[in-house]
């Protein structure tokens, strides 16, 4: 199967974009709502997880981020991913690129309503194993950045 830039149409690229777009919202919600404790699983083991300047690699080192994130404390978060598009496709890898807002604050809710803290352009690199569609490489590239800080991991700390 092949994708030209911005989608190229046909059957089989709108069922690629649906399940690659399911992919990606199931990570943020997985993120969201159960603190990203099965986050390192959307990823094959040596995956690679940027967030700006940090970079994860492997389980390990994504499952250690979550689990950092989450002793922190209360955390309330929702990561929002809107205008998905296929750059490249082939039977088994695709790039999927998309734009994620978040919305984040430390406590409990509900919280003050507030602009964005981040907004990021995404790019996924996505492979299929034994059927499944899982992260090669999982990038957020931040455009716009205020307010409360985004979490990031200890090793990128000053």
């Amino acid at each position: 199967m092949s994708a030209e830039p911005n989608g190229g149409g046909g059957r089989d690229h709108g069922a690629l974009l649906q399940t690659l777009t399911a992919l990606e919202v199931d990570y943020w919600h997985e993120v969201d709502l159960h603190h990203g404790r099965e986050g390192h699983g959307f990823y094959v083991p040596d995956g690679v997880f940027v967030i700006g300047e940090t970079r994860m690699q492997g389980h390990e080192a994504v499952r250690g981020f979550y689990a950092w994130r989450e002793a922190r404390g209360a955390r309330t978060a929702r990561h929002v991913v809107t205008n998905f598009r296929i750059d490249h496709a082939r039977e088994d890898e695709a790039t999927l690129r998309c734009i994620l807002l978040l919305y984040a604050a430390d406590g409990e809710p509900v919280l003050p309503s507030l602009p964005a803290i981040m907004i990021a352009d995404v790019t996924s690199i996505c492979v299929r194993q034994d059927g499944r569609w899982l992260y090669r490489a999982h990038v957020l590239t931040p455009v716009f950045m205020g307010g409360v800080a985004p979490t990031i991991p200890p090793a990128a700390e000053p």
